[in-house]
């Protein structure tokens, strides 16, 4: 009996179980180590499994065929976005790993969501507040891990690789939208509709003091109402908070000069195939991180976390503000009548302030033997320098009531879809009068820039015009969230539009013309009939002698005047529609 009753107490009091260890990769490395893609989706599945906040998802995929994951962060475990937004809860995206070789918000990313619920004080700050993150976003590139692709960066020791399985630098592809990585993004960022968004990177360029750079969405893009809350409270906010952590941070350091104190630095605008440009297009504020690429890897990490921290710390602190603001962006957009399409740096305007840098210096190169720059850590330096962000609209259009939208035109529908926009279609052929386009000129780069050449400095005549369009044709009217997205896809004069991508490209090429000998005998009767035209071909002559010497291009001239020539050719097919009468005949998509 006494050893019975030995063994049943021997058996009840059992070690306990070793408490769970929740260290990332990157924690239980040498501090020059990024975790690789399976032990990052494997982290986010055991938090998942072991907390009712944390959800890991699939939201898309990927041009390597693996998913896009997300992963969500609410104190009521909510992760459908309608739900959460009718909470009136705020909403932080966080995308990593674009450029997988940048990895440092992948692993601070891994160590700040579980953070959040594991520790007390941090918790509260999402009583108000729901986290989105993206593990890695670049899934092909980390995948792609090597050690050498990355010369002028100071670890880790692997990493992945900036292209994605199709060679593509996804932030240049929010707007074409080439991979399939592109295309889940903007589902999943139109489902959250975030409030604010951060990108996490690495920089290369000059050298200084900082481990951290800031790209915030250029103030003259942003609505005014969120502008002015960023540029008032939240950037002051960010700033500070971070320096009280000991990581001051300067904007972004793009430079036009030897170094960054010869002339200041200059704001970086981004146009909407970058990340930020797409997130302003629909009132998001926008962050990009850069740290700094010759900082060792620990701190990088470091100053990543903390920086997101003092981010969800702030809008907490700020929900009801921002809150309002972007309602009021939302509004007025959906009236806003004038919309810029180009902007160029004012170069008048100028802040100042006190960068921490190191002095620029030259000495022998031991490659060339000539002189080379260098920045002398032995010399750092506190000066006051200019700092030009402000740009001003080259070009602007005017808000038709909607664009009309020819059903041909598959994959430029298939993009606004998307984003999100609201289309409806036509249900009978109908003819349309409104403002149409005729490429007058435009340039084109001489190489190809991610899988496009584009197109530049497009110029475009406007005249009204009836065009007839059919039963399925689309019609997207700009009172919608979308209105701005549609304006700066669309007008083919904007920097990122999809004319300037080149989907409308085959509008550029002649599909009939004519044989000069057969077509001379038929030029002379034109003329012969039409002395007004004549008169302009004599003119052209007398101011023009290359064109008075060219059989060809005087023959051409002639050519284009008359009822032969293809209307088609250099008109754009999207219609400025300004009117009304298409009740009845539409239907929703």
């Amino acid at each position: 009996m006494f050893l019975l009753l030995l063994t049943s107490a021997l058996l009840g009091t059992s070690p306990a179980a070793p408490a769970a260890d929740w260290r990332t990769p990157f924690e239980k490395g040498n501090g020059n180590t990024t975790t690789t893609y399976q032990e990052c989706i494997d982290y986010y599945k055991r938090l998942d499994a072991a907390y009712s906040e944390i959800t890991l998802r699939e939201a898309g995929t990927t041009d390597v065929g693996r998913p896009l994951h997300e992963v969500i962060v609410s104190l009521d475990g909510d992760a459908d976005p309608a739900s959460v937004h009718q909470k009136n809860r705020r909403v932080i995206l966080i995308q990593n790993g674009i450029h997988p070789g940048e990895p440092e918000g992948i692993d601070a990313s891994m160590m700040l969501v579980r953070d959040y619920v594991q520790k007390k004080e941090l918790r509260r700050q999402l009583e108000n507040v729901t986290l989105v993150v993206i593990p890695t976003y670049n899934v092909d590139g980390m995948l792609n891990r090597g050690t050498s692709s990355r010369a002028n960066q100071n670890g880790p020791q692997e990493y992945g690789f900036r292209g994605n399985a199709r060679n593509l630098d996804l932030n240049r592809d929010y707007i074409k939208q080439d991979s399939r990585n592109a295309r889940s993004f903007a589902q999943l960022f139109q489902r959250w509709q975030p409030d604010v968004f951060v990108d996490t990177h690495t920089s290369n360029g000059a050298d200084y003091q900082y481990t951290m750079t800031l790209i915030a969405t250029q103030k003259d893009k942003l609505h005014p109402a969120l502008s002015a809350y960023m540029e008032k409270q939240l950037l002051p906010a960010l700033y500070g908070n971070m320096n009280k952590r000991k990581w001051p941070l300067t904007p972004y350091v793009d430079f036009e000069g030897r170094t960054p104190d010869a002339r200041g630095l200059v704001g970086f605008l981004e146009t909407p195939r970058y990340s930020t440009g797409y997130t302003t297009l629909f009132n998001t504020i926008g962050f990009v991180t850069e740290t700094h690429m010759w900082k060792a890897f620990t701190p990088r990490v470091r100053v990543t976390y903390d920086f997101l921290d003092v981010v969800v710390r702030t809008v907490h602190r700020d929900a009801a503000t921002i809150a309002q603001a972007r309602q009021m962006a939302n509004q007025q957009s959906a009236s806003q009548t004038s919309f810029p399409l180009a902007w160029q740096l004012d170069t008048t305007q100028a802040a100042t302030f006190e960068f921490r840098g190191y002095e620029g210096k030259t000495k022998a190169s031991e490659v060339s033997g000539l002189p080379r720059l260098y920045y002398d850590r032995k010399a750092p330096y506190k000066r006051t320098i200019p700092y030009y962000n402000t740009f001003r609209p080259t070009v602007s259009v005017s808000r038709p009531q909607a664009y009309v939208i020819p059903q041909a035109w598959g994959e430029v529908l298939d993009r606004l879809r998307l984003s999100n926009v609201r289309l409806q279609r036509l249900q009978r052929d109908t003819t349309l009068t409104g403002e149409v386009y005729t490429i007058s000129d435009y340039k084109t780069a001489p190489r190809p820039y991610e899988g496009h050449y584009i197109h530049s400095q497009v110029q475009v005549r406007t005249q009204q015009q009836a065009l007839a369009f059919h039963a399925g044709d689309y019609v997207a009217w700009l009172d919608q969230p979308a209105a701005r997205y549609l304006v700066e896809t669309l007008e083919p004069q904007a920097t990122d539009s999809f004319f300037s991508w080149g989907f409308f490209d085959s509008i550029l090429q002649q599909k009939e013309y004519f044989s000069d000998y057969v077509f001379e005998d038929l030029a002379a009767e034109i003329l012969a009939k039409n002395p007004a035209l004549k008169a302009q071909l004599e003119a052209k002559r007398q101011a023009d002698p290359a064109f008075a010497k060219s059989a060809a291009a005087q023959l051409d001239f002639i050519y284009r005047q008359t009822p032969y020539y293809e209307p088609t050719h250099l008109r754009y097919p999207v219609l400025r529609w300004q009117g009304g009468g298409l009740q009845g005949i539409l239907k929703e998509e």
